[in-house]
């Protein structure tokens, strides 16, 4: 049997403690009534017996503290709430615990921002790691030398696992059912829970505002010359005579800044105009292509599904209401 630890640290987001914790239950209800020994010995484990969290709405009370676990096969870490910075601070003594139990053998997995909390240990530094996308920008600024793979659902990297952001945490978790229990059982609690298996990717969701919580006031000029003018045709080369800068300069301290090359910027905020056109508009597929300044309907094509992980008429028929109502 498997030993698997949900933690509860200070300011948890109750719903990842508890959806983990009911859906692991379910697993073992299931194999019981196949006969079948329980796979999992799920325990709630905290720095202290009683830990509010919600804000203070609620109260979870844990089975164990950290000191009464001398070995667990599975760490879970969940979403976290509040001040990032003073939450994590009020959760560093699971730090070290959990780095000793990582060593000792056990697979440690975040769910959504839990990840910053992952992060702080050190343990995926150099190596890929999920978070929200919200908060992106953040997780990058606090941990520059973990590699963020912003539009995946699911990492497993070497014992280590993290989700994408808010409800996809049950991605992963279905991901170590399988990987623990086998298919057939995530896909009876796929079923049983409602959760589309197969989602991979958190791209479709992703509301792209680009980051400007910086300092650089040219890049900023820059970013919104290409905010006001998407629909034109926008080269690297008026960007950089714009501001006088050499276009090396300007292609270093924009990546620098925001986190994107200057073309991708560029793709992004022209397929984020797209988006919002096709959610709440009656325009076709090409008109709201050369609305945002794209003229090659191949060029549109590839580069909305490499952003969104859907093509324009599959994200429409997903997204805009008269289709998702009338069909």
């Amino acid at each position: 049997m498997k030993h698997i630890s949900i933690l509860v640290p200070q300011g948890a987001i109750l719903g990842s403690v508890e959806g983990p914790r009911q859906v692991l239950t379910e697993v073992n209800k299931l194999l019981k009534s196949k006969g079948s020994p329980a796979m999992f010995n799920i325990q709630l484990v905290g720095l202290s017996r009683g830990v509010t969290v919600a804000g203070g709405i609620y109260t979870v009370n844990t089975d164990l503290l950290i000191s009464d676990v001398a070995h667990t096969d599975l760490i879970i870490i969940p979403a976290l709430d509040g001040d990032m910075g003073k939450t994590l601070d009020a959760n560093r003594d699971f730090i070290p615990w959990i780095i000793s139990q990582y060593q000792a053998g056990a697979e440690v997995a975040s769910l959504c921002v839990g990840a910053f909390l992952l992060a702080t240990t050190g343990l995926v530094n150099g190596r890929k790691c999920a978070t929200h996308w919200m908060a992106a920008h953040d997780f990058r600024r606090m941990f520059p030398e973990v590699d963020l793979v912003q539009d995946r659902i699911i990492t497993d990297e070497l014992g280590i696992y993290s989700s994408g952001g808010a409800f996809s945490y049950l991605n992963l978790i279905l991901y170590l059912i399988e990987k623990h229990v086998g298919r057939d059982v995530a896909v009876f609690m796929s079923k049983a829970f409602q959760i589309d298996i197969e989602r991979r990717s958190q791209s479709p969701f992703v509301i792209f505002n680009g980051q400007k919580d910086h300092e650089d006031a040219e890049i900023k000029a820059a970013q919104e010359f290409i905010e006001q003018n998407y629909q034109e045709r926008i080269t690297v080369e008026e960007l950089a005579n714009r501001l006088a800068l050499s276009r090396r300069n300007l292609e270093r301290r924009f990546k620098k800044a925001t986190a994107n090359s200057i073309v991708e910027y560029i793709q992004r905020v022209k397929i984020e105009a797209a988006k919002m056109s096709l959610e709440s508009s009656r325009e076709n597929v090409n008109e709201v292509m050369y609305n945002v300044g794209y003229t090659d309907p191949k060029a549109f094509r590839t580069t909305f599904k490499k952003i969104t992980g859907l093509s324009p008429v599959q994200y429409r028929q997903k997204y805009n209401r008269e289709e998702v109502v009338y069909g």
